[in-house]
């Protein structure tokens, strides 16, 4: 129930529903609340931490502190953006700047 609980919470954060993210990653629209009861697989939580930017075990209740939530406005312009050759950012340079920008916030916060 923790775990259902944590991904609601991220999800209401971002205004979206449970179904929404669970069609977003590839799941039936009921998986998540199916894990009310009973436990997600390791790929499918590791797909739900990587939606929401935060780690399996925040989503476990290991770890108290959620990475920092970028506002959907951030994520759109950073899947946007482009590099100095004009070309479009891979997804490997994405996930550095959305680092860069967590450990900003991280180290702003303390």
């Amino acid at each position: 129930m923790l775990v259902f609980n944590n991904i609601k919470s991220l999800a209401k954060k971002q205004g979206k529903s449970i179904k929404t993210v669970a069609l977003d990653i590839g799941l039936s629209e009921n998986a998540i609340y199916g894990w009310k009861k009973t436990k997600p697989k390791a790929d499918d939580l590791a797909k739900v931490a990587d939606y929401f930017h935060v780690s399996v075990d925040y989503l476990l209740g290991r770890e108290e502190q959620a990475a920092p939530q970028f506002s959907p406005e951030l994520l759109d312009a950073i899947d946007n953006a482009e590099g100095f050759s004009g070309q479009p950012l891979d997804d490997h340079d994405k996930e550095i700047i959305k680092g860069l920008l967590a450990a900003y916030l991280a180290g702003k916060n303390k």
